[in-house]
């Protein structure tokens, strides 16, 4: 048999519009008349004329270029892929002069790959791997075009054949699927770049600063490979797997990436790394940084906490083990239950646990990771089967979906006729076939996912999957916080992303992201049993944005489940008090006190220690804040009470009044003494009376103190210090008294 591809290409499926077919066939008839390749086309059009009905994209790409489909078909596929790569890293000059020529062969490589999957004649391995090579040298030309321009401008003044690669110390490395040589048919090509800067100050030109450098090639690459022009486009380039992209510039100086990495690195962030690898640049600078990143990516020893932190990434996600709810119409095949994330996050969270001791583990492609796995006991080899040949299947679906109209889309159509045309392309006629095979497999997949950690804590919610890993919004979540009744999910999901990253004193150090792991679930669990999420969620970001240090507030949460909700119920229907907390969110010290939950009116002891604590405090500053700090959590305690239901007005009421009377007897003394330290020890007595509603016992928590003093001296008395006469010793002590 002929290896070349018009001769072995075998019927995808049935025809699924024959008059669009024709027409294409007449279009390409009358080019492969004037061209004299007819036979070859007419010899292959059996295989051809399905694929074409199903696909707009594909059969745009054939009649735009009848020329280079007769190339693909006259010439065996991996020879023509070899010519595809050789004339892309031949790409050289002016990058607006590089445009085209990548446009076009990336559609020839679009059509090439397409009918050697469809036709069978490539497996998935060379299907990505095609795909992936080809983002290589794509990436290499469009970086050596670059450094052209910026030679020509005087910036660089190292040599074009420098061994360090187009710029030395600037490399680029391909993260995800890319980075494993397994990118997805119309992938977006997830790339981090970095620089050495020592390296790179060396081959610029005098006066050239390096990171303004950087940002703007950076953005040049992006541009050049991702730009819409008359002929398409090369890739979609996504940036932001570097570190905190929201903060930080499009390339990262390589010592600033290794420092925040080993400070706030987070595992989803190592789980990234475990694909990346150098494609493009200083290749020896590339080797260095990814060096010094093993054991950061591959602890060799992980604490019990550390461990529960890299299980949340899977059991973020919802699992529903009976595989309720799972369709065929409108499902998301990459991040919806049963799909490809599944599959990746069930190897890639047994990897970082265990990888750290066995190098075995640590291979960057899922279904290698996935038999190194199975080969050293981890995983049965009944799973290892089942999610390989899901994985097969999972992924030939996504590039049949992707095969219709070129759309980074992951989501099978729920209109039944664009369904069935990636059934067409699947090879498969019966639509209802189709969507059950489909079912079948996602269940399957999401069994096996649900068995991964079974048992402990669960980290999604009843709504549904919470996943904040990655640098953009989890779909799947953003769906949960929709029925959670969120107005703007998308705003929730980054601020807990943010959150994740440690941008808050809470989550700052390890333990506190790793408590907030668990918390973060409960927590918008809790906001939406409210009623008022988007109220009770905004006023709990500012009481846990203030917070100096969160481990020990998290892990009282995450103990005290009914007083969380008592805290956040706070922040949805007591405006005033949350603003309290929000403001200081010391009061909520107090909830570690036994004697927070003891109904109001049993005498606690708090009069005596508000007493006892202002004279221990030893000056007028250390007794007002003593008396501060306790007024905040007593005042706290009351609001809670009241809140929950849990007393009366009336006793409300006098305990305000009692925390009042408290204030009063613990600062009184204090503003005696420092009138004295002031004028100097006076005789006679001073005393202090409450009126209004402090002096009928119905304080409210917004009322004020209304007070009189009343003193008592001899009428020629003087202060022993300054001789101060009664009237003004005394309206001293009362300017202190009020002052406190």
């Amino acid at each position: 048999m002929s290896d070349k591809l018009g001769a072995v290409l075998k019927p995808c499926g049935p025809l699924r519009d024959a008059e669009a077919a024709g027409r294409i066939h007449e279009r390409l008839a009358e080019a492969a008349d004037e061209g004299g390749w007819r036979a070859t086309l007419d010899g292959a059009w059996g295989a051809l004329e399905p694929v074409f009905a199903a696909s707009p994209y594909l059969a745009g790409l054939a009649r735009r270029w009848p020329e280079r489909l007769r190339q693909i078909l006259e010439t065996p596929p991996e020879t023509r892929l070899a010519e595809i790569l050789a004339a892309t890293e031949a790409i050289d000059g002016p990058a607006d002069e590089a445009k085209a020529p990548l446009r076009w062969l990336k559609a020839e490589l679009h059509l090439l790959t397409a009918l050697s999957d469809l036709g069978g004649v490539w497996d998935l391995d060379a299907v990505t791997g095609a795909l992936s090579r080809f983002a290589d040298a794509a990436a290499q030309a469009a970086l050596r075009c670059l450094a052209h321009d910026q030679r020509r401008r005087g910036k660089l003044i190292s040599a074009a054949d420098d061994p360090r690669g187009p710029v030395p110390g600037l490399f680029v490395l391909a993260m995800g699927k890319g980075g494993a040589f397994e990118l997805n048919y119309s992938s977006d090509i997830d790339l981090s770049l970095f620089f050495e800067p020592e390296a790179l100050d060396s081959a610029l030109g005098e006066g050239v600063e390096a990171q303004s450098f950087v940002n703007r090639l950076a953005q040049g690459l992006a541009s050049l490979l991702s730009e819409r022009t008359a002929d398409g486009y090369v890739f979609r380039v996504d940036l932001r797997l570097r570190p905190d992209p929201s903060s930080t510039p499009p390339v990262v100086a390589a010592p600033m990436a290794l420092a925040y990495y080993e400070s706030v690195g987070q595992n989803w962030e190592r789980a990234a790394f475990i694909k990346a690898r150098v494609c493009a640049g200083d290749a020896v600078e590339g080797a260095e940084f990814l060096k010094a990143l093993v054991p950061y990516i591959w602890r060799r020893s992980l604490d019990y906490q550390a461990v529960l932190d890299i299980q949340s990434i899977k059991k973020q996600i919802h699992v529903h083990k009976t595989g309720e709810g799972l369709e065929a119409a409108g499902a998301n095949l990459k991040l919806g239950r049963g799909g490809i994330r599944e599959i990746e996050f069930y190897v890639q969270t047994q990897q970082l646990i265990l990888g750290g001791r066995d190098k075995g583990l640590q291979s960057s492609r899922t279904l290698e990771a996935l038999e190194a796995l199975t080969a050293r006991g981890h995983v049965t080899p009944e799973a290892r089967d089942e999610l390989t040949a899901a994985y097969h299947e999972l992924r030939a679906l996504e590039h049949r979906v992707q095969m219709l109209a070129d759309e980074q889309s992951h989501v099978l159509p729920a209109d039944p006729e664009r369904r069935a045309d990636v059934a067409a392309l699947a090879g498969q006629g019966d639509l209802a076939a189709f969507d059950a095979g489909v079912e079948a497999l996602l269940v399957g997949v999401n069994q096996r996912y649900g068995e991964l950690f079974e048992g402990g804590e669960e980290l999604s919610s009843p709504y549904g999957s919470l996943v904040f890993t990655g640098v953009e919004n989890d779909p799947g979540t953003l769906e949960t916080l929709k029925r959670m009744g969120f107005s703007e999910p998308a705003t929730v999901s980054d601020t807990i992303r943010s959150w994740h990253h440690g941008r808050i004193p809470a989550t700052r150090t390890a333990r506190g992201r790793e408590l907030f792991t668990r918390l973060a679930p409960q927590l918008l669990t809790a906001v939406a049993k409210t009623g008022a999420p988007d109220a009770a969620f905004r006023r709990f970001a500012v009481f846990f944005s203030g917070l100096s240090a969160g481990v020990q507030v998290q892990a009282l949460f995450l103990n005290q489940p009914r007083l969380f909700d008592l805290v956040v119920g706070v922040m949805a229907f007591a405006p005033r008090l949350a603003r309290a907390l929000g403001r200081q969110p010391q009061a909520l010290d107090g909830v570690l006190d036994a004697r927070f939950m003891t109904a109001l009116g049993t005498d606690t002891g708090l009069a005596d220690q508000v007493v006892r604590e202002a004279h221990e405090a030893g000056d007028f500053e250390g007794a007002m804040n003593a008396v501060r700090r306790l007024h905040r959590e007593q005042t706290f305690r009351i609001g809670m009470h009241v809140v929950t239901g849990r007393t009366t007005a009336e006793q409300a009421g006098l305990t305000n009044t009692s925390l009042a009377d408290a204030c009063m007897k613990g600062l009184a003394p204090a503003a005696l003494a420092e009138a004295e330290r002031m004028g100097g020890a006076f005789e006679g007595a001073v005393a202090v009376v409450a009126l209004g509603k402090a002096g009928s016992r119905e304080m409210t928590a917004g009322s004020d103190l209304d007070l009189m003093t009343v003193y008592a001296a001899p009428p020629e008395a003087v202060s022993a210090g300054k001789g101060w006469s009664a009237d003004l010793f005394f309206g001293r002590f009362t300017q202190r008294f009020i002052a406190a």
